[in-house]
């Protein structure tokens, strides 16, 4: 190969012709960088000073957390010192925990897995710059710009100088993986005190268990029987032809309202006009119809387009009258249990250590009480059930996984199509080098050419998998899972693999080959040198990547563009039509889905580590990025965010077992350009065994950790960290005897110790991330139990919500003219049971809808305020 090399560069050099540093293309790399970074950071400037402005302005926006009444616990305000500024201080004080105390333990992961990649990317520029950075500038291969700092640099007759890159990756993946394997017992830790806090224990989520496949002719008694401890057992039920009754019920209900509050409205504007004298006003008569317009009466199709017109107020009321005694009738049956079973059950506990029992019982063929049995999920919440999954069993459910993972697999490679286009963009000048036609490229001015090989790129990539996850939540759900929480951790694991196929290994391999594909198709037998000398150069569409994230995702994650445009602007040029629009902006918390979240993090943090000992300028770019990121995200938890779908830490922990990809492409790339210098010079056969040697150590250490990791959750689920002498109010009690479970059937024996060698136990979990130091660690509000809930809400729980959802509550807008009061004596006599009232809605000076307390955050004193139940 390397005679062919030389054999090409003395033969007399054509236009275009491989060896020819005359003709060979400049790299764009530092103007590429440049051209993103002004404009990124010029919004990220504007975003950011928008921000400041508007933060104390549209408080309801940027503080909603503030709001201490809309949320209804004192314990979720962020304390505020006094003054325009004085959130910075409170910000800057408080610490991370204050989120995992008021928010959620998923959003104190979350803001902590950016901390952990800060601490490894800054690791790895502490570690491979000093070395790498001059090893790469003086290789010899005539690179420019931010080549010269990447492994392309290093001339293919100098392999001593691959020992550098060998061993920085030992040392700095050493590391990267000692910190994951801390970071996974940390997981465990975390996630087991915030379980078993007496607040966490006494929870009645965290004492139930949902189980499936279980057999129509099982009786409740038996159930009892099957497991001690048991409190209650709902057994789910059909509801389909509640739930479109339901459904039924619900829309008219609300088209009712909306239809109330377009008669008082209508008038109103008459009303209005009228005393302004307009002649377009309508005016007839005297008394309460005085400005209503039988013409403007407001109607509906009972189909798109197609459907009958019928009077909305009319057709409401007696369709009403009609649906609520049949939803009443089928509710009754269903509550007493005379409906069909679709083989599901939610058994709740009396302990959280008597539902653990029962779990661990579950796990294990040997014991299990019944063979079919599957338990599903411990700690389920009721707000979280899909219902209509409930009747899927486990046999069903792993086929249509295995049809959804494959539907999942078509769509990454066809996938390919569009994303290996992106990359093809972000390598055009190299392209434009290789192939004539596209000369006339160059003739664009540099700095456009450098937005659209280096913004552009990214932008597309941005558009493109926005889509991705909303696939990926859909085919989850068809799949068969139970619980929201199960379809966010495997939209997390597809997703995952979307991204690290599509946006990093095809973009990296569709931008490393369109540099030397008009060489490789001259002479085939170059492709493997070409490729390892240009593949490094790839990197340069992340440095860009990573400029536009940290900075763009970090100020648009603060300034939250989407929430200003709808709130802000739209609020105030379109309000809400209705009282209960307004209310329902106010109360609904932005909230982001893990299963799209994490992802795409994650698939940062696997470019840094593939690119650390290759190109590790790329780790400089991350480091700045992700602290950015990491603020951005601690605020909007700290004041902003709610938390909708509970993981309990699984999501955080699926994260940080996913970065070892990183880990595995970083060895494999390395051992790939090795193997080909190898070819050239057999003096590069050290670094390759080197790193082979890495990657069987690697795999060893993985494999040995997820056993580790396995056996201390397993241990954890045994021995309570709750002394004897404590007594917790349906919480854990300290048992590790190995009693039965249930007359016939013994509880698995309690794990051994753990092997774990001590010295390495010091590293990977040190004694002050134990549960006991965790537990103690948390904020006194977990230190007690929670307040039992009414026995009506205990009752209801793990029903399906259709078979006790309540006639929505009517709230109309009182006018000056008595209408709303009219309409409302009407609906209760067509409707007796219907609820209605128009208080605390009005309509301004401007005919506009108001509610009282929208600006005083008071949504406790709305009609429509349904108390948030925790479980």
């Amino acid at each position: 190969m390397l005679a062919c090399r030389e054999a090409l560069t003395t033969c007399p050099q054509q236009e275009g012709q491989v060896g020819s540093n005359r003709d060979k293309p400049e790299s764009n790399s530092l103007s590429s960088m440049v051209s993103t970074l002004v404009p990124t950071l010029i919004s990220f400037a504007i975003f950011v000073t928008l921000f400041f402005i508007f933060r104390s302005r549209f408080r309801r926006l940027y503080a909603p957390r503030t709001y201490v009444d809309s949320v209804g616990e004192q314990r979720k305000t962020p304390p505020q010192a006094p003054g325009f500024f004085g959130w910075i201080s409170s910000f800057r004080h408080l610490p991370d925990t204050y989120i995992l105390d008021h928010q959620s333990i998923d959003g104190f992961l979350f803001v902590r897995f950016f901390k952990v990649l800060v601490i490894i990317t800054f690791l790895g520029c502490l570690i491979t710059w000093p070395v790498l950075f001059p090893v790469n500038a003086t290789g010899g291969a005539g690179n420019k710009q931010l080549d010269l700092l990447s492994m392309s640099n290093v001339a293919q007759d100098r392999p001593n100088r691959y020992y550098a890159h060998a061993l920085m990756s030992v040392v700095f993946l050493g590391f990267v993986m000692i910190i994951l394997a801390r970071e996974s017992f940390y997981t465990i830790n975390i996630r087991q005190a915030y379980r078993r806090s007496p607040w966490g224990a006494s929870r009645l989520s965290s004492k139930t268990i949902l189980f499936t496949n279980v057999p129509k002719n099982l009786s409740e008694t038996a159930l009892f029987e099957m497991f001690p401890g048991v409190k209650h057992a709902w057994v789910a039920s059909n509801c389909k032809e509640l739930t479109e009754l339901v459904e039924d019920r619900d829309k008219t209900a609300l088209k009712l309202e909306e239809g109330e509050i377009q008669l008082s409205r209508d008038a109103n504007n008459n009303r209005i006009k009228a005393e302004k004298g307009k002649k377009n006003a309508f005016q007839s008569g005297e008394g309460v119809d005085k400005y209503v317009n039988p013409k403007d009466r407001p109607t509906h199709r009972l189909k798109f387009l197609i459907g009958k017109k019928v009077d909305t107020i009319t057709y409401g009321r007696e369709h009403l009258a009609e649906l609520i005694p049949k939803v009443e009738a089928e509710q009754d049956k269903l509550w007493k249990g005379q409906g069909d079973l679709l083989g599901a059950v939610f058994l709740t506990f009396h302990t959280q250590k008597q539902a653990q029992d029962a779990w661990q019982l579950m796990q294990h063929r040997k014991t299990k009480p019944n063979s079919k049995m599957s338990a599903r999920q411990l700690g389920v919440l009721p707000q979280e059930v899909v219902w209509s999954n409930l009747r899927v069993g486990t046999a069903e459910h792993w086929a249509r996984w295995i049809l959804a993972s494959a539907f999942i697999a078509v769509m990454i490679v066809f996938w390919a199509v569009p994303v290996a286009f992106v990359g093809l963009v972000s390598q055009i000048n190299y392209l434009t080098a290789q192939f004539t036609w596209l000369g006339w490229i160059n003739k664009i001015p540099t700095v456009i050419l450098g937005v659209v090989t280096g913004l552009l790129p990214v932008i597309m990539l941005a558009i493109l998998m926005a889509l991705v996850p909303i696939f990926c939540r859909i085919v989850a759900k068809l799949a068969g899972y139970p619980t929201l929480s199960q379809i966010e951790l495997q939209t997390q694991s597809w997703y995952f693999a979307f991204q690290v196929i599509q946006v990093f290994l095809i973009t990296t391999f569709a931008g490393a080959v369109t540099t030397v594909i008009q060489q490789i198709l001259a002479d085939p037998s170059v492709a493997l040198t070409l490729l390892s000398e240009n593949l490094p150069k790839a990197s340069n569409v992340y440095i860009s990547y990573f400029l536009l994230f940290g900075l763009s995702s970090a100020a648009g994650t603060l300034l939250n563009i989407g929430g200003f445009v709808g709130v802000v602007l739209l609020g105030r040029i379109l309000p809400g039509k209705t009282p209960r629009k307004i209310f329902e902006k106010l109360v609904n918390f932005a909230a982001p889905m893990w299963g799209s979240e994490f992802p795409k993090w994650t698939n940062l943090g696997v470019i840094a580590l593939s690119y650390s000992c290759i190109a590790p300028l790329v780790l400089g770019f991350a480091t700045v990025g992700f602290a950015l990121i990491y603020v951005a995200f601690r605020y909007n938890f700290m004041y902003c965010y709610e938390n909708n779908i509970d993981t309990q830490g699984a999501a955080y922990a699926r994260a940080i077992r996913q970065l070892f990809v990183g880990v595995y492409i970083s060895e494999l790339c390395l051992i790939g350009l090795f193997a080909i210098a190898t070819g050239n010079n057999t003096m590069a056969a050290g670094p390759l065994a080197i790193e082979a040697l890495l990657l069987a150590l690697t795999i060893i250490f993985h494999l040995t950790l997820r056993q580790a990791l396995k056996h201390h959750e397993a241990r954890l689920a045994y021995i309570d960290p709750v002394p004897a002498t404590t007594q917790v109010e349906d919480g854990l009690v300290n048992d590790k005897s190995t009693t039965t479970s249930s007359g016939n059937h013994p509880a698995p024996g309690a794990p051994r110790p753990s092997k774990i060698p001590a010295f390495l136990q010091k590293i990977i979990n040190p004694e002050r991330n134990s549960v006991t130091n965790l537990s103690a660690s948390l904020d006194q509000f977990y230190q007690r139990p929670q307040d039992p809930l009414p026995e009506d809400i205990q009752k209801r729980a793990y029903f399906n919500p259709v078979i006790t959802s309540p006639t929505p509550v009517l709230w109309t807008v009182r006018d000056s003219m008595g209408i709303s009061e009219r309409e409302i004596l009407d609906c209760k006599k067509a409707v007796p049971s219907l609820v209605i009232t128009d208080e605390q809605a009005y309509f301004n000076e401007k005919g506009k809808v108001e509610w009282k307390g929208q600006d005083e955050g008071k949504a406790r004193d709305a009609p429509v305020w349904e108390e948030r139940i925790v479980y």
